[in-house]
């Protein structure tokens, strides 16, 4: 239904309309849904307060997608609060980044560290992983905000900032 009620024109009090609007169990039927549940239509109808049929508003159609997604949310909970699944999201991105880390502290072979032979020489870097999750997330987060500034310049339309180098370069 959610992918439905995006795609199509979403109306109340009736099931379709002349210029192609469709209820949202329509738009889900059409979207893979096959449910028949004449309650949801009579709710619907007397949620939006229709009188005859017409486009719903952008807050009736937000309200319905606020109400789908907490629905899937509850089927996905089992009861839990919002502070207990965010805890267990990231539990489980600790210990993939736990796992990865470990991965990494694996010496292959044919793969020498040559950090102490290269570490003086000008203009060169060793990109290592991060070894402890606070940098790891602190790196993450920084890279987090500058993809979004960048996407906020494109909204904008405006020109792209040129990009701060934390560490001026010494030559």
């Amino acid at each position: 239904m959610l992918r439905g009620v995006e795609r199509n024109q979403i109306i109340v009090g009736a099931y379709t309309d002349r210029e192609g609007g469709i209820c949202p169990m329509l738009a889900a039927h059409r979207n893979g849904g096959r449910t028949n549940f004449a309650s949801f239509a009579k709710a619907w109808d007397e949620f939006t307060d229709a009188s005859r049929p017409r486009r719903a508003t952008r807050r009736e159609i937000r309200a319905l997608r606020t109400y789908l997604e907490m629905s899937l949310l509850e089927d996905d909970a089992h009861g839990a609060s919002l502070a207990e699944l965010a805890d267990g999201i990231r539990a489980e991105r600790r210990e993939s980044v736990e796992r990865v880390a470990a991965e990494q502290d694996v010496v292959r072979p044919g793969d020498p560290n040559r950090f102490r032979e290269l570490r003086l020489r000008r203009r060169w870097s060793w990109m290592r992983p991060a070894r402890r999750l606070d940098i790891f997330e602190a790196t993450l987060a920084a890279a987090e905000e500058q993809v979004a500034e960048h996407r906020a310049d494109e909204v904008l339309g405006e020109p792209p900032r040129p990009h701060r180098d934390p560490v001026p370069a010494r030559d």
